[in-house]
């Protein structure tokens, strides 16, 4: 018999308060027990749904809550086989199957906005289950983990092997099938004189993958099964990074050596010293001149402020005197847990469409920071990698993003990020005379190098097709990648023709001259004046046309392959089925 609860997902929905602002910031997502339907009725319903699967009602929220739903089937399966049963259950009755990890993304990968209750979508739970990990050798090392591990407990294994990686997000709740799926990355290249150590990679996550596993239609069985794709084989590229295209269930992954790092934050840098046009004098603290040093930093530039919150990490084997011990991440309390002032103000922004008070909420949050730096001694951390590369909570405060990488060579780095802020500047500015302001959040930059297959230390691997950091054969002196994100409040007027005007210089500008611009997956992109991913032109020829390169495989050779291994489109969305018609 179906074991089946009915759940419902608690919002924490209150009046614009602070302790609303709060609890809407944090989304509480419990999920609450309520009655149990009878068998029969769960019967009527589904149909021959496979028996032992655990099956009931959920909510679905996105990370920012721009897309939500209720009332919606979700599963639990136990192991890959029940994986395989529920898809081709789904796949005869004429539904579709969304894999769900931490629902920690913006764009409507999983479903789209507007979806009903009672939808014929079928969430597959694989936080619950699928969750995994073993260390399959040591020379090499490589690891064995499912799709619903989160990021941070993938990293906690490693790191009691003494093991790790290069770089992570910052966000520990990612799981990582979903974090495969948008070839999630960190921030790093190398520093000057700084060697690649095996089993590291500068690029994604997904530059990492040995083998994986998927649930793909094999026509002989007339059905879905399991199959186990190796890194040189032709389909497995289109499958490193699926944008949720496909459903993969393990992994195995490359892995090296464990590393300390110390990451120093500071705040003292005018943001135009630390992304000055190049060229000038010698000594100026320019964002390249921290990477040429360290290899991983990241700015976060507050709306209408003057000083980013720089971090800058450097690997470090023993500990600097200077530098406080960590053996756990999550070292920013103030970020992880929001500031009543920040609260204050985000709350009244949102409840009295007080958006005017953008200045003040910037300010205000570099206050935090900077204050927040030196209150829990956080500006000089030191500890094994883990412990400083993720420090994002789900209690943080949650805004909407739009999301572009920037490829180019490492010499152009620092041109590019001059050219993007002095524009994001310049339009801010515009808008803020007319009595607009469309940015209350911050700009957020980050560089890691590109997903060079060779990375894998795998005979035949080939890159991700997907991934946007995939090197371009016709540019091999493209090297890097600029990571450039716009946060800002959901709902913000004006936001949307912003954003549409910071993509159409991207695009624009960074046209394959000297550098191309790709989209962030998981983020916001696509925009018309009104909304995220609905313009034709960016969506059927901008996106498509970055990854072609007229050297080898690329998008359409990925779109063949996805559409082959699921004919049936059982992981389509509405919007997967508009790049990949």
């Amino acid at each position: 018999m179906n074991r089946v609860t009915d759940h419902l997902e608690s919002e924490g929905r209150t009046p614009w308060s602070r302790r609303g602002f709060l609890l809407s910031a944090a989304s509480l997502t419990a999920l609450l027990p309520l009655a149990l339907p009878d068998r029969a009725a769960a019967a009527q319903e589904l149909p021959g749904f496979p028996e032992g699967v655990d099956v009931y009602r959920s909510a679905y929220r996105n990370w920012v809550g721009e897309i939500t739903a209720t009332g919606l089937w979700a599963c639990a399966p136990a192991d890959q086989g029940q994986v395989v049963a529920v898809v081709n259950w789904a796949w005869k009755q004429g539904w579709s199957v969304r894999a769900r990890g931490s629902s920690h993304g913006w764009s409507p990968l999983t479903i789209p906005a507007g979806t009903e209750a009672g939808a014929p979508v079928l969430l597959v739970d694989t936080a619950r289950h699928l969750t995994g990990v073993s260390l399959e050798s040591t020379d090499p090392a490589v690891v064995r983990a499912g799709a619903g591990v989160t990021l941070e407990a993938l990293l906690g294994h490693l790191e009691d092997h003494g093991l790790g990686l290069t770089a992570a997000p910052a966000p520990g709740d990612l799981t990582l099938g979903g974090a495969l799926a948008i070839d999630a990355h960190g921030t790093a290249v190398p520093a000057h004189g700084e060697s690649r150590l095996p089993g590291h990679t500068y690029g994604s996550l997904s530059n990492l993958v040995l083998s994986l596993t998927a649930v793909v239609w094999d026509a002989d069985s007339d059905a879905y099964v399991l199959r186990t794709y190796t890194r040189d084989d032709p389909d497995g590229a289109a499958l490193l990074t699926h944008l949720g295209r496909a459903l993969v269930t393990e992994v195995t992954l490359r892995v090296g050596a464990n590393t300390h790092l110390r990451c120093v934050s500071r705040t003292d840098i005018p943001a135009a010293e630390l992304f000055a046009a190049p060229g000038g004098p010698e000594g100026r603290r320019t964002f390249a001149s921290f990477l040429d040093e360290s290899g991983r930093a990241e700015a976060i530039w507050f709306a209408f402020t003057e000083h980013p919150w720089l971090k800058v990490w450097s690997v470090a084997p023993t500990w600097p005197p200077a530098s406080r011990r960590v053996g756990s991440p999550y070292n920013y309390p103030f970020s992880d847990n929001i500031p009543t002032v920040v609260a204050d103000l985000a709350g009244r922004m949102v409840a009295d469409a007080a958006w005017y008070l953008a200045p003040l909420l910037g300010a205000a949050q570099l206050t935090a920071a900077a204050v927040g730096l030196t209150a829990t001694l956080s500006a000089d951390l030191w500890g094994p990698s883990k412990n400083t590369l993720l420090y994002i909570r789900p209690t943080t405060l949650r805004v909407t993003a739009n999301g572009y990488a920037v490829l180019t060579s490492r010499a152009e780095v620092q041109r590019v990020i001059a050219e993007f802020t002095t524009f994001f500047r310049e339009r801010l500015t515009a808008y803020a005379a007319q009595g607009r302001h469309p940015v209350n959040g911050q700009v957020e930059i980050r560089v890691t190098g590109l997903d060079h297959p060779s990375d894998a230390d795998s005979a035949g691997a080939r890159a991700p097709l997907l991934s946007a950091l995939r090197p371009r054969a016709d540019h091999p002196e493209w090297d890097t990648a600029a990571w450039l994100d716009v946060l800002t409040l959901p709902g913000t007027p004006d936001a949307e023709a912003f954003y549409r005007e910071l993509e159409r210089f991207l695009l624009t500008t960074y046209d394959g001259g000297y550098a191309l611009t790709r989209v962030e997956w998981s983020k916001g992109w696509g925009y018309t004046d009104e909304a995220a991913w609905d313009d034709e032109e960016v969506l059927g020829t901008a996106v498509p046309a970055s990854f072609r390169d007229g050297v080898g495989p690329g998008w359409d050779e990925a779109a063949t392959v996805l559409d082959r291994l699921d004919p049936h489109r059982v992981f389509g969305t509405a919007l997967l089925n508009r790049l990949f018609p």
